[in-house]
């Protein structure tokens, strides 16, 4: 089999290693990929959002199979563009992805079917929202309504920090098209819990639960960033949390979906939070999430490549999905200014005998070396029999990696530990 992935981060180094162990798997193209992967797959230079790009590729090559992995293209239409010339694929088509495309339309969906969230107000008019910033509770969250890498959601502490979001988005411009809409909801408090789920649109199989950082610096200091780092499961998602969800959010959210002619079919990301009330849900994404991603797919037992096909061809209830009851920590090694300004161009050193390990997000071959090239460069793994096991093993993996300007963080994992996570 020949397999096209749609992307070239951590998640798609992640997704492409898991697939490699498939014996029918002959060749893996990856469009764009990065210089990192190479080892495990072509690059070939088709950008994620060139939808006729990667559709003329595929059609030349004979791909027999696609996974379409960011949510750029998943929402400009790749998977419908690259089904209509017969290739099959894993992702959602556009009308669906839109779940994660239109922060609007995800939040009038759950009010729609009554799943629970935070409350909330939409704009489209700037004046109309400073206006209503005005009376409304603080803290509060604005989130521009489009995609913006993860990064447009603001959490206003204060009335002047909201207006200054607000007026960043709409009128600023700060993330383009995506912040003419945004959404102005309701602070939430309680522990976070990520849970990424494979549905072919009738059955949800919930993947291992996960906790992320966020923020840039130590003990969640800092700004926001697309994820420090990782570790799985999180100790705040218990079977009773896990059943609630399973009742009130995720087969509602898939019904739901149905009922708007819009079949979701693909890994459908839950964004949770635990509050007082329940868990509620944060925010929908379309696809897997960078970085849980590399934790969970190591802790996959089953074959990626027959769970995916499961899922385009509508059979997941009939087929096994097993994950290990090990535990796993990813730190995310980064260049140092991350997320706002960074030099790139250093030279890489992995090791061979761990790059197993090693989930490579930002790198590039200059002149027959490996050196980094992006903001986030790379993520370490370490599965092991519990939560402080993998915490300090991937720490060690960190040691024996080097770049210059090389950042991170060195707590991931302990508020899960704190939380009593399987130490």
């Amino acid at each position: 089999m020949k397999i096209l992935l749609v992307g070239g981060g951590g998640r798609e180094h992640a997704i492409i290693k898991k697939l490699k162990l498939n014996k029918s798997v002959e060749k893996i193209y990856a469009l764009p990929g990065n210089g990192g992967m190479a080892d495990d797959a072509q690059c070939v230079a088709i950008d994620a959002k060139d939808i006729d790009g990667i559709v003329s590729f595929a059609v030349e090559n004979k791909i027999d199979y696609a996974v379409v992995a960011p949510d750029d293209p998943l929402v400009l239409g790749c998977v419908d563009a690259l089904e209509a010339k017969g290739i099959p694929c894993f992702g959602p088509r556009a009308n669906a992805a839109i779940i994660e495309g239109s922060k609007v339309f995800s939040k009038n969906l759950m009010k729609k079917y009554g799943i629970p969230t935070a409350k909330y107000e939409t704009f489209n008019d700037m004046e109309k929202a400073l206006e209503y910033l005005e009376t409304a509770p603080v803290p509060t969250v604005i989130k521009a309504d489009g995609l913006a890498l993860g990064k447009g959601v603001i959490i206003a502490q204060t009335r002047d920090e909201a207006k200054e979001a607000v007026v960043s988005m709409m009128k600023d411009k700060k993330f383009g098209k995506s912040g003419e809409n945004i959404v102005i909801e309701e602070f939430l408090e309680g522990p976070e819990v990520s849970v990424l789920s494979f549905t072919d649109g009738k059955t949800v199989v919930p993947m291992i639960s996960s906790m992320d950082h966020k923020r840039a610096k130590d003990n969640d200091q800092g700004l926001n960033t697309g994820g420090m780092g990782t570790i799985a499961p999180n100790p705040y998602y218990t079977e009773e949390v896990a059943k609630e969800c399973m009742e009130k959010i995720f087969l509602p959210t898939i019904n739901a979906m149905n009922s708007d002619g819009r079949t979701f079919k693909g890994c459908l990301y839950f964004g949770l939070m635990i509050t007082k009330d329940g868990p509620k849900v944060i925010e929908y994404n379309c696809r897997f999430g960078d970085p849980e991603t590399q934790v969970v797919l190591p802790l996959l037992e089953s074959d990626l490549l027959t769970v995916m096909q499961a899922v385009t061809n509508g059979t997941l209830s009939e087929t096994e999905v097993k994950f290990s009851d090990k535990s796993a920590c990813c730190v995310i090694m980064a260049s140092d200014g991350y997320p706002v300004s960074y030099k790139k161009g250093y030279e890489l050193s992995i090791p061979e005998e761990i790059k197993d390990k090693v989930y490579i997000a930002g790198a590039a071959i200059k002149d027959g070396k490996l050196v980094t090239d992006g903001g986030r460069v790379l993520g370490a793994t370490c599965v092991a029999e519990s939560l402080k096991e993998a915490i300090n093993g991937a720490y060690k993996l960190v040691d024996k990696i080097s770049f210059e300007n090389a950042y991170y963080r060195h707590d991931i994992g302990q508020a899960a530990l704190r939380a009593g996570g399987k130490n």
